[in-house]
C-alpha cells in the first residue's frame, strides 16, 4: 500500500492586502466613513473575534463583493477591558478598584487602531488608490500598507 503525504502549508496562501489605520473614532463610525468614501458595504458581523478564552474581543466588519471576488474586512486592533485590580486584604478601604487593561490583536502594531484586510482572488484592487482614499478621510490620522509576511501573529487574521 502506498503512503501519501499531504503538505498543509502548500495550501496556505497570503493573498490579501493589509492596511493599518490610525483613527480615534468608534468602529461603527469608521465603517460608515469607509462605506461612504470607498463605496463599500461593510456590515458588523454577529460574532466578534475572541481570543484567550474571552479575555479580549475585537469587532469585525465584513463585505463580500461577489461581483469582483473581493472580501473586505475592517478589524479593530484594540480591546479595552475594565477589571478589578489586585489589592491586599484587610486594608482600610475595602472597595475594589477598577483597572483598564488594553489588549491588541496584532501585538507588533500596538499604536494601530484598525486594520483593513482586502482578500482579492484576482488581484484587481489597487492598493495605492485605496490608501490615497483612506488618507483623504479627515477623521483618519494616517494609514499605510503592512506586509502580512512580516507579522509574527498573522494567524490572528485568519477567520
Amino acid at each position: 500500500m502506498a503512503l501519501h503525504k499531504l503538505q498543509v502549508d502548500d495550501f496556505y496562501d497570503d493573498s490579501y492586502k493589509l492596511m493599518a489605520i490610525h483613527c480615534r473614532v468608534e468602529d461603527y463610525r469608521l465603517a460608515y466613513l469607509l462605506n461612504k468614501h470607498l463605496g463599500l458595504k461593510l456590515e458588523r458581523k454577529e460574532k466578534d473575534i475572541d481570543f484567550k478564552y474571552l479575555e479580549s474581543s475585537y469587532s469585525i466588519f465584513e463585505w463580500d463583493n461577489e461581483t469582483e471576488y473581493v472580501l473586505w474586512n475592517l478589524i479593530s486592533n484594540v480591546c479595552k477591558k475594565e477589571e478589578d485590580s489586585l489589592s491586599s486584604t484587610g486594608t482600610l478601604f475595602d472597595r475594589p478598584e477598577k483597572v483598564l487593561k488594553t489588549f491588541n490583536l496584532i501585538s507588533e502594531y500596538k499604536k494601530v487602531d484598525f486594520f483593513l484586510k482586502i482578500s482579492d482572488e484576482i488581484q484587481n484592487v489597487n492598493e495605492k488608490q485605496v490608501l490615497s482614499k483612506l488618507q483623504a478621510i479627515p477623521q483618519i490620522i494616517t494609514s499605510y500598507a503592512v506586509d502580512p509576511l512580516q507579522i509574527k501573529s498573522k494567524d490572528h487574521l485568519i477567520f
